[in-house]
C-alpha cells in the first residue's frame, strides 16, 4: 500500500512537471533581500555603455532581462527514451551482501528556446526489481524543469519543478540517495510558478512579481535515532508566496541620482505544527553613479518578520501524539505561539560594479533581522565556453521556501547531471549560465523554520569535447521554534553543511563517450542528540552507440556515509551497471 501511494504521488509529480515545460517567468529574490537593479538602480552596460554620465539605459529588472534569452536562435530538442539496466550492489561495510537488481526506466530530456521562451527539462521514472528477499523492490521519480514564456510585451510567466530522492540521516540531515529500496529514503517534490511584469510610466520603471510555491517531503515514518527515543520532526509540506513591486527612475533621467521605492511580502505556511513565516518590508533607495561602471546604492526602510506555530496534540500523560504519517499531530485548538518577532528600521548599502557584459559584482551590508546582514553576487564569463557564479545569502525561511529559492536561481538552459547507476540528480546541472547547484538547499530536512546564511559557488566550462563543472558551498541554519511547543528543543540549534559536487565528461569519437562525477557532504549539528555525518560518492560511466537510437552503458560507482559516533558502523557500497537505452 505504501509503495502504491509513493508511486501515485510520484506520477502526479511527473505529470505536473511535464505540464510545466510549457510555462515560465523570473522570480524577484523571494522578498528576502533588498533589491537594487529594478527601482532606480540605473543601467550599467560596462564597456558597452555609452560614454559619459547621461546614459539613456535603465535596468528593467529580472523580468525584462530574462525575456531577452533565446534571441540568438531557435532550438527544439525533445528526447524521450526507455532504459533497461542490470545492477549489482556489493556492501563493503558493515555487511558483505551482494544484491542484484533489474532496473526499468522511462524518461525525457528536453531543451526548448526561442525569441520569447526557454525551457530545459529532465524527467525520469524508474522501477527497481530485486532478485532476492534482501534486495527490495522500489520505484523513484526524479526530474528538474526550469523555464519562462513571454505572454505579452513586458509580461512573462516562469515556472520550475524538482523531484529527487535523499537519505535522511540522524533525523535531519539529507544525503544523496545511493541505495535501492532503503527505508530511510525520502522523496522530495518542489514546484513554483507565477507572473512578472516590467513596464514604464514615463521616466519611471515599474517591476512587479508574484510567485506561489509548494514543497513536499514524502517520508513514510518519523526517524527514530534509537529504540524508545523521541521521533525526529522531519519536514512534511509547505506553501510559500512572495510578491513585490518596485518603481523608480534611473540616474540622470530626472536627477543626477536614481530614486526608487519598493515593497515586498513573503509568507510560508508549513504543515508541521501549523508553522508560519511572514516577512513584510517597505524601503526607499538612492542610486549614486560613481563611475561609468560603478554605482553605490543606499536603502532604508521598515521590516516586520514573524515566525509562529502551534503545539502538538498531547495524550493523557502529556506526551506528543504522532499521526499515521509519522509527524506530530497539530493541536488546532491551541493558541499560536510566537517563535521569532523582529520589526523596525532596516538599512543597506550596496556597491554594484559592471565593467563589461561578461562581469558583474554586487556586494551589500546592512541591518536586517535585528542584526548585521551581508550578501552579494558575482557573475564572470571570460568567454563563451566558461562561467563562474558566486552568491552570498542571508534569509529567514522554511525548508520549502529555501528550496524554491534555489530552484528559481538555476538557469533556463542546462543539462541535468545524473548518477549513471541510480539515475538520481547529483547536486548541480551542466550550464554556462548563472548559479548551477541545488545541493545547498538540501542540507537539513527539519520541519522548524530557520535563519540561513551561506555561500554557493559554481564554475563550468566546455573545452573541445570536454564538459566540466564544479560546485561548492557552505550553509548555516539557526532554527527558530516557539518555547511553548514540542519544537522548543529545536530553538537555537545550528546545523552546518559543507558540500562539493563535480562532473567531467567527454566524447570518444562520434559513437562513444564517458562521464565521471563526485560528491561530498559534511553535515554537523549542535543538537546533542544528533551526530555529525559525512557522505561521499563517485561514479564513472562509458557509453557507446550500437545503432543510431540504441546506446549501451557500463558504469561503476562507490558511495559511503560515515558518522562521528564510534558505535555506528560506516556504510560503504560499491555498484556496477550494464544497460541499454533506446531513444525515440
Amino acid at each position: 500500500m505504501m509503495a502504491k501511494q509513493r508511486l501515485r504521488t510520484g506520477l502526479i509529480g511527473l505529470a505536473t512537471m511535464a505540464a510545466l515545460v510549457a510555462l515560465s517567468l523570473p522570480v524577484a529574490s523571494y522578498a528576502q533581500t533588498l533589491g537594487y537593479e529594478g527601482a532606480g538602480g540605473g543601467g550599467m552596460d560596462g564597456g558597452d555603455a555609452p560614454e559619459g554620465p547621461a546614459s539613456e539605459t535603465y535596468s528593467p529588472g529580472k523580468a525584462a532581462k530574462r525575456g531577452g534569452k533565446g534571441q540568438g536562435g531557435r532550438r527544439l530538442v525533445i528526447q524521450p527514451y526507455i532504459e533497461l539496466d542490470q545492477i549489482v550492489d556489493a556492501q563493503l561495510s558493515p555487511g558483505d551482501d551482494v544484491l542484484t537488481y533489474t532496473q526499468v526506466a522511462v524518461g525525457v530530456d528536453a531543451s526548448i528556446s526561442g525569441q520569447r521562451n526557454a525551457v530545459s527539462a529532465s524527467i525520469r521514472y524508474q522501477r527497481q526489481i530485486g532478485w532476492s528477499d534482501n534486495a527490495r523492490d522500489g520505484d523513484a521519480i526524479s526530474g528538474i524543469v526550469r523555464g519562462y514564456a513571454t505572454v505579452a510585451p513586458g509580461v512573462t510567466l516562469e515556472a520550475g519543478a524538482l523531484a529527487t530522492q535523499v537519505n535522511v540521516e540522524n533525523g535531519g540531515s539529507a544525503l544523496a540517495s545511493s541505495t535501492f529500496g532503503d527505508n530511510s529514503s525520502s522523496n522530495i517534490y518542489s514546484i513554483y510558478a507565477g507572473p512578472s511584469v516590467a513596464t514604464r510610466a514615463g521616466d519611471v520603471a515599474i517591476n512587479a512579481n508574484y510567485r506561489a510555491g509548494y514543497t513536499k517531503v514524502e517520508q513514510p515514518n518519523a526517524y527514530v535515532a534509537s529504540p524508545g527515543s523521541a521521533a525526529a520532526d522531519v519536514f512534511d509540506e509547505s506553501v510559500s508566496q512572495v510578491a513585490d513591486i518596485e518603481a523608480g527612475v534611473a540616474p540622470y533621467e530626472i536627477l543626477p541620482v536614481g530614486l526608487g521605492v519598493a515593497g515586498s511580502f513573503y509568507q510560508e505556511d508549513i504543515s508541521n505544527l501549523d508553522q508560519r513565516v511572514r516577512d513584510m518590508q517597505a524601503r526607499a533607495m538612492v542610486t549614486v553613479p560613481v563611475r561609468r561602471t560603478v554605482q553605490v546604492v543606499g536603502a532604508v526602510g521598515y521590516e516586520d518578520v514573524e515566525v509562529s506555530s502551534r503545539d502538538a496534540v498531547r495524550d493523557a500523560d502529556g506526551n506528543p501524539v504522532i499521526g499515521r504519517n509519522g509527524r506530530y499531530r497539530t493541536d488546532k485548538s491551541a493558541p499560536r505561539e510566537i517563535a521569532y518577532d523582529v520589526e523596525g528600521l532596516i538599512w543597506d548599502v550596496a556597491v554594484m560594479w559592471r565593467p563589461s557584459r561578461r562581469t558583474s559584482l554586487s556586494a551589500h551590508v546592512g541591518r536586517r533581522y535585528g542584526a548585521t546582514s551581508f550578501g552579494g553576487t558575482l557573475a564572470y564569463a571570460p568567454n563563451d565556453r566558461s562561467q563562474l557564479s558566486v552568491a552570498v545569502y542571508d534569509n529567514v525561511a522554511g525548508f520549502g521556501g529555501q528550496l524554491n529559492r534555489f530552484l528559481d536561481e538555476l538557469p533556463d538552459d542546462f543539462e541535468a547531471v545524473r548518477d549513471p547507476i541510480t539515475g538520481q540528480l547529483r547536486g548541480c546541472v551542466d550550464s554556462l549560465e548563472g548559479s548551477n547547484c541545488l545541493a545547498g538547499a538540501l542540507g537539513s530536512v527539519r520541519s522548524a523554520t530557520f535563519r540561513s546564511r551561506g555561500v554557493t559557488a559554481s564554475y563550468s566550462m566546455k573545452l573541445g569535447r570536454l564538459n566540466a563543472g564544479i560546485g561548492a558551498g557552505y550553509d548555516r541554519r539557526k532554527f527558530l521554534a516557539s518555547q511553548g511547543t514540542i519544537l522548543a528543543s529545536a530553538n537555537g540549534i545550528i546545523d552546518e553543511s559543507y558540500w562539493l559536487a563535480a562532473y567531467l565528461s567527454g566524447d570518444l569519437g562520434r559513437d562513444a563517450g564517458w562521464s565521471t562525477n563526485v560528491y561530498a557532504n559534511w553535515i554537523a549539528s549542535s543538537d546533542p542528540l544528533v551526530g555529525d555525518v559525512t557522505g561521499y560518492g563517485a561514479t564513472a560511466a562509458y557509453y557507446r552507440l550500437l545503432t543510431q537510437r540504441l546506446r549501451a552503458t557500463a558504469a561503476l560507482g562507490i558511495d559511503g556515509a560515515t558518522r562521528d559516533d564510534p558505535s555506528i558502523d560506516d556504510i560503504w557500497t560499491a555498484s556496477a551497471l550494464v544497460g541499454l537505452r533506446y531513444a525515440f
